[in-house]
């Protein structure tokens, strides 16, 4: 089954606004689920992640300013 979440063009702002709506999410969702029952290796792993996902949102948004006009996005969720 596939989701599609987001298929359109947007202007930087909007795109921009979108991404990092998005990874602010998933950054929250890593965050709630380091506890103080979380072993070291799950809260590095976690904190791995987080890290991950915030160079994404930079490295996104430094290709959305290079770039004039719309922005394509397209987001689906792959469920197995």
């Amino acid at each position: 089954m596939t989701i599609q979440l987001i298929n359109g063009h947007f202007n930087s702002e909007e795109a921009v606004d979108i991404i990092n709506q998005m990874i602010q999410i998933k950054i929250k969702f890593q965050e709630s689920k380091i506890t103080a029952d979380s072993s070291e290796e799950d809260i590095k792993m976690r904190e791995t992640r987080i890290r991950q996902l915030q160079q994404s949102l930079t490295e996104s948004r430094n290709f959305i300013k290079e770039q004039n006009g719309n922005i394509a996005i397209t987001s689906n969720i792959q469920l197995n």
